[in-house]
Formats: C-alpha cells, sequence, structure tokens
C-alpha cells in the first residue's frame, strides 16, 4: 500500500452563499484533501496545526477515515485558523470576510517519522516556505503534487518558484495559471509554467472542467454538470485529493493514468459542493462514487464517422 503525505490547512470556516450560512464549521486544504483521497485504499497522513479550541470529534473524524493524524499539532492555549467568506450568487466569485491565521501564523511543519519516506506528497495550499520545509523532510518521493493559488504569486513569487521548481505537478486554476505566466493563452502558459519545473500542469476551470499539459499532449476532462450547487469551499482540493489519492492508490504516474486520476478527481469534486462544508464528504459511500463515474463516461464518449 502506497503512503500519502498531505499538507495543508485543518482548519474553521464560515460560509455564506445564496443557499444560507454557516457557523463555524470544519474546513481547510489539509482536511478536504485527506477526505477525498480516504476513497482510495492508501496509507496517508495530515500535517498541519490546530489550537486547543480544536474539537475532538473532527480529529476522530479523520482517523475513522484511516487518516493518520501524528502529524497535526495542537498548539495549547492557542486557536485554530479562521476563515469567513461570502460566495456572490454565480458562485465562482466570494468576498473574504474574515481571515484570522492564530496558530498558522508560526507553523513549522514536522513530518512523522512513519511518513518521511511516503511516495506521494500533496503539498496543499499554504506559505511556500511551509511547503520548502516539508520537501526538505520527506527522503525521496515518487510524485510531488503542489496546490497552490494567487495570494502566494502576489506576495512571495521568489519562494513560490522554488517550490514550484522542486515538484513534479502543479495544479492551479486558469486565473492564477495566466497571472503566473503573464500569457492568456492556457495552452501557452502551461508550456511556461513547465519551463519552471513541473513535469505536469493541471489547470483547472472549475464548472468547466480540468485540462493536463505534458511535454506536447493535452488532456481535457469536463466537470459534471450539476443540478445544484451550494457551497464551492474545499472543491479544488477535494480535486486535488480524489487526484493523488488515485495515483497512490494505482501506483501508475504516467501522463495516461493521470487522465484517469483528473476524472476521479472531478468525480469527487462534484460530491463535495452539493452540501456546506465538508458534510458531504463524510457522508459518501462508494457505490455513489462508482454511479457518478457512470455519469462521467456517458458524458464524454462518443463515436464520430469520418468521412
Amino acid at each position: 500500500m502506497s503512503k500519502l503525505l498531505i499538507v495543508g490547512t485543518v482548519a474553521f470556516d464560515a460560509i455564506e452563499t445564496p443557499f444560507g450560512k454557516t457557523d463555524k464549521i470544519l474546513g481547510g486544504a489539509g482536511t478536504y484533501i485527506g477526505l477525498s483521497a480516504s476513497n482510495f485504499d492508501v496509507e496517508s497522513a495530515v500535517v498541519s496545526v490546530v489550537g486547543e479550541d480544536f474539537p475532538q470529534e473532527y480529529l476522530d473524524l479523520l482517523t475513522r477515515n484511516n487518516i493518520n493524524i501524528d502529524g497535526i499539532e495542537i498548539v495549547e492555549g492557542g486557536k485554530t485558523f479562521f476563515w469567513s467568506g461570502r460566495y456572490h450568487n454565480d458562485l465562482n466569485t466570494r468576498d473574504t470576510l474574515d481571515t484570522q491565521l492564530n496558530v498558522l501564523a508560526d507553523f513549522n511543519p514536522k513530518v512523522p517519522d512513519t511518513f518521511k519516506d511516503a511516495e506521494y506528497v500533496m503539498l496543499g495550499n499554504l506559505h511556500p516556505l511551509v511547503q520548502l520545509s516539508v520537501l526538505e523532510q520527506v527522503e525521496n518521493p515518487k510524485l510531488v503534487v503542489l496546490d497552490t493559488m494567487n495570494f502566494w504569486m502576489d506576495n512571495t513569487l521568489e519562494d513560490l518558484k522554488k517550490v514550484i521548481a522542486r515538484v513534479d505537478v502543479i495544479t492551479i486554476n486558469d486565473e492564477e495559471a495566466r497571472q503566473l505566466s503573464g500569457e492568456h493563452s492556457l495552452v501557452k502558459a502551461a508550456r511556461i509554467i513547465a519551463d519552471m519545473g513541473p513535469k505536469y500542469i493541471v489547470i483547472k476551470k472549475g464548472e468547466h472542467g480540468a485540462l493536463l499539459f505534458h511535454q506536447e499532449q493535452i488532456f481535457f476532462a469536463p466537470a459534471l454538470p450539476l443540478e445544484e450547487v451550494f457551497d464551492p469551499t474545499g472543491a479544488g482540493d477535494t480535486f486535488a485529493g480524489g487526484f493523488i489519492g488515485y495515483l497512490a492508490r494505482t501506483n501508475d504516474v504516467s501522463f495516461e493514468n493521470m487522465k484517469s486520476a483528473i476524472i476521479y478527481g472531478s468525480n469527487l469534486a462534484s460530491f463535495c459542493v452539493e452540501k456546506f462544508g465538508t458534510e458531504r464528504m463524510e457522508s459518501l459511500d462508494r457505490s455513489e462514487v462508482n454511479e457518478r463515474l457512470n455519469e462521467f463516461r456517458k458524458l464524454t464518449q462518443y463515436e464520430t464517422k469520418m468521412n
């Protein structure tokens, strides 16, 4: 069984969408990635930090999903990272209402000894120096996947470039790809980002699917059209968890297998948005996942006659 090391926030969110609002609920990139990857038979661990205010029931949720939490530091007397946001009617744009770094401000990740030999590493959206610290602690991973965002491009670009140079795969959205590369064309953008180091570039386009680039090869996977989307928070992290979880389970990092990994990631992300926070991922059943995979297959398979 492959080992998967996940680094990312385990946090509190307060979310407001056109369909309702929540008080403090479980969130964080590490949480979503871990719950998504738990749908695959891999040995996974999350490295993160929380405060003394973090409920034991949330830690129990992770362990029930076979996620090792030895790397989650609990700071005595500290408060857990908190983010609050309001989504607009189109659910594609949002306003950040409050961000409280709390214990995350001084986060110094410590990879458990039992996961320093992890074959697969998922660097969730965090400060690039934190991500670099993790890379210094792992021995010889088979695949390292990086997720980042425009905030780090705006404020820590040189440090971010150091991380990008050391990873195999980068996952970013289309806006971030354009910002990082300085190119509007996503094909040109992917080529420029590849020159920074990664062998594979995954560009997420939200409800319009995702693109995978490797050298001169391009693959496109659609997103499943949904009747209702309640909360897009964590969808990108859920995608990343499904993507690397599938690769770790199959232990195959070829371009062809990454095509399937993107479908699995998109499939799991389609569940995440159906309820607030992690609620839908907590109750997800394997049969539901397989049934929706069939819907993806119908969506993308067709025959055409060539004249």
